[in-house]
């Protein structure tokens, strides 16, 4: 599962023509998911790191890079689940004319999607 967040010239609120309460609920919703995503990037970031360098160290400790991709999938799951928590409450925000646009800007972004590693080896 990737981020959901949308591309940072699309503002959610303005695209779904949220009520003045849905922007209320909304902005106490985004900012402890924002915060709690960031947190989790920042790791993931940080063993990927570690991932790399042992992968390229003059002799790579197979355990070590073992240790490093069990740790980042375990923070990719906990995205997961901050996002599908996050998309749920959003949901609950949303009407059903609401909860279409997302779905379909959603599913448009996903199948646009390619990893940085995906992109770097294309080149």
């Amino acid at each position: 599962f990737r981020s959901v967040a949308p591309p940072p010239s699309l503002n959610l609120p303005e695209h779904l023509a949220l009520t003045p309460e849905q922007r209320t609920r909304w902005a106490a919703l985004e900012t402890p998911f924002l915060e709690a995503l960031s947190t989790n990037w920042e790791g993931i970031r940080h063993h990927r790191e570690a991932l790399v360098r042992h992968i390229f160290a003059a002799t790579p400790d197979r355990a070590a890079i073992d240790a490093e991709q069990t740790a980042i999938a375990h923070l990719q799951d906990e995205q997961q689940q901050l996002v599908i928590a996050q998309l749920l409450a959003e949901r609950a925000v949303l009407n059903d004319q609401q909860r279409t646009q997302l779905l379909q800007l959603l599913l448009g972004r996903y199948a646009q999607e390619a990893t940085e590693e995906e992109l770097l080896h294309r080149k």
